[in-house]
């Protein structure tokens, strides 16, 4: 069971002031030219799967099969496959998707870099990661993220506020493409190639 099974329903409406603020933009830049076979790791009630072109052949994946009944509503241009498993443990084979994507992602996987890994796996040689997350800010934004990371991970036991993953994704292997931040440097699009 997954902590997301709870808060299918309602959590589109609690991420709503953040869509409006910053995500809804990253959104709108990170994922419409995305196309081939994609693989959206996290897809959670599926805000993105709408941006998806035509071109596009995705499958859905995320742990929680609540926040999958909820993407399964979503309006889409794209044929899209729900998979109900974990970022961590990939059912697919080797080579298997052109591009994988995810948004506010790689802040709940218990092991950023087991997720990368597989992801990198099932990735063609060449093929495109292209996330839009939640991170350590910079500056101001690295202390704001580093000061409520405590109370907000105590609160949730599941997202943390503050990690590295511009750095965890070189770190898997990714050559970077693009790295562009928001607010504060805490929100951002991070693309890469394997």
């Amino acid at each position: 069971m997954s902590v997301f099974d709870g808060l299918a329903t309602g959590y589109d409406w609690g991420m709503l002031p953040l869509e409006w603020a910053v995500l809804r933009r990253l959104r709108r830049r990170a994922f419409p030219q995305v196309v081939g076979r994609v693989l959206e790791a996290g897809v959670g009630t599926g805000v993105n799967l709408p941006l998806y072109g035509p071109h596009a052949q995705v499958v859905a994946l995320d742990a929680s099969g609540p926040m999958l009944a909820q993407a399964s509503r979503r309006p889409t241009q794209a044929p899209v496959r729900p998979v109900q498993a974990d970022a961590e443990h990939l059912p697919f084979a080797d080579g298997s998707f052109d591009a994988v994507t995810g948004s506010l992602l790689l802040c709940s996987v218990k092991s950023p870099a087991r997720a990368l890994a597989e992801v990198r796996r099932v990735l063609v040689a060449g093929g495109r990661l292209v996330l839009v997350e939640h991170t350590r800010g910079k500056g101001l934004g690295a202390w704001l993220t580093d000061l409520l990371h405590p109370l907000w991970f105590s609160f949730n036991g599941t997202c943390h506020l503050n990690r590295e993953t511009g750095r965890a994704v070189a770190a898997a292997g990714f050559r970077p493409v693009l790295e562009e931040t928001r607010g504060l440097g805490i929100f951002r699009v991070i693309e890469g190639r394997k």
